[in-house]
């Protein structure tokens, strides 16, 4: 689960944000910058990250604050899944990534498995959508993230490394390697072999 200061921070910093967008009097927009630095102190404290760091990421949040979205590609072929090896920390995900403004939740993941994997693909099926900061993931992220995990069916391709990936490679249940925890969780996987042995399970959440 996430960390509680962590929580504290991202609900400080939204509400910052969204008061920053509707805010004209200079009062009202002094006391929103201070709720946002004071987000930014609690972050990088308990992170142990250099808050000039911090100031710079978020100072490109405009906007209402929105949770942001990563779309991931569950891919089988007899009965073993798609992995792609992230050349970032050398572990093992599902392709993904973030959407794109523009994008629409399909085309989003199979553009993302394509540029990963090499691997073209449709989309069949929704299987879940979870809240990142109640999944388990490591390290924890300051940004609010849902996960969508799409079935998605093998239309071509070959395997394909990219800038992102430097090995793409199908696992069966009992071979799941290292994961990247960042991206993926081990009862996420373990959840899409059930998925695949279930195909009338309605979508997960949450």
């Amino acid at each position: 689960m996430e960390s509680q200061w962590l929580k504290w921070a991202k609900k400080l910093q939204a509400i910052s944000q969204n008061g920053l967008m509707f805010a004209e009097n200079p009062y009202d927009i002094e006391r929103y910058q201070a709720i946002r630095e004071i987000a930014l102190e609690i972050m990088a404290e308990g992170a142990k990250a250099d808050i000039t760091k911090l100031r710079d990421i978020f100072s490109q949040e405009i906007g209402y604050a929105t949770p942001k979205v990563d779309v991931r590609g569950v891919v089988f072929r007899d009965d073993a899944l798609l992995f792609v090896k992230e050349r970032m920390d050398g572990c093992w995900a599902l392709p993904g990534g973030w959407a794109d403004v523009v994008d629409t939740p399909s085309n989003a993941v199979t553009r993302e498995i394509y540029e990963e994997s090499g691997y073209q693909t449709r989309v069949v099926k929704l299987l879940a959508v979870y809240d990142r900061s109640k999944q388990g993931h490591r390290p924890e992220y300051p940004y609010h993230v849902y996960k969508l995990f799409f079935l998605c069916e093998l239309q071509g391709g070959s395997a394909t490394t990219s800038i992102e990936t430097e090995e793409v490679a199908f696992f069966r249940e009992n071979e799941i390697p290292e994961l990247s925890k960042r991206r993926v969780t081990l009862a996420q996987i373990k959840r899409m072999f059930e998925y695949s042995r279930h195909p009338e399970w309605q979508t997960d959440y949450d």
